[in-house]
């Protein structure tokens, strides 16, 4: 069904997306779980908003089963870095904050997506591998070798590059939180 994505068919899509939807709806929650308490998203709007901007943007390239989950799970954290910043100019106080886990070294310490964001945004732009990793394991909960599946990478290199991407976001993330 994927296959057929690739020549432009929007039946294809909505034939694929049931076929996901439950493990779209595991990355919502996942995603949603470090978004603070009162978000009004809920993770079935989050996959529903994800399929509208699919189909919006018409015919993609899917080349397995990760790749498409990786790709909606980049586009979460788009609608939900468009919340924040949208949240965050409504409001006086610059926003929520959300917690990272210590996967990622930033033990006990709260940041915001905006910030979170703009961090990623740069390592995109110096390492954009890296930066696809980190959306892949902190925000889709990709495993080291669905990581691997999903960018035709060995496990070698996502667990070099995952750790090397982490320190660096710390790095910054500490940089942020000191000024």
């Amino acid at each position: 069904m994927l296959a057929s994505c690739y020549g432009g068919e929007g039946e294809a899509l909505r034939a694929v997306f049931p076929l996901i939807y439950d493990e779209l709806r595991r990355v919502a929650r996942y995603y949603l779980q470090k978004e603070r308490p009162d978000h009004t998203l809920q993770s079935a709007a989050l996959v529903h908003e994800v399929y509208l901007r699919l189909e919006k943007q018409g015919a993609a390239q899917f080349k397995n089963r990760e790749h498409i989950i990786a790709i909606c799970a980049q586009l979460m954290r788009q609608i939900l870095v468009e919340y924040a910043r949208s949240r965050n100019a409504a409001k006086p106080d610059g926003g929520y904050r959300l917690t990272l886990d210590g996967e990622l070294a930033f033990k006990e310490r709260s940041l915001d997506m905006v910030a979170l964001d703009d961090a990623l945004n740069q390592l995109a732009e110096l390492d954009p591998q890296q930066c696809r990793i980190v959306e892949l394991r902190f925000f889709g909960g990709f495993s080291i070798e669905e990581t691997a599946r999903a960018l035709s990478l060995s496990p070698t290199t996502v667990k070099r590059h995952w750790s090397s991407a982490r320190l660096w976001l710390h790095h910054e993330m500490s940089k942020a939180t000191d000024t």
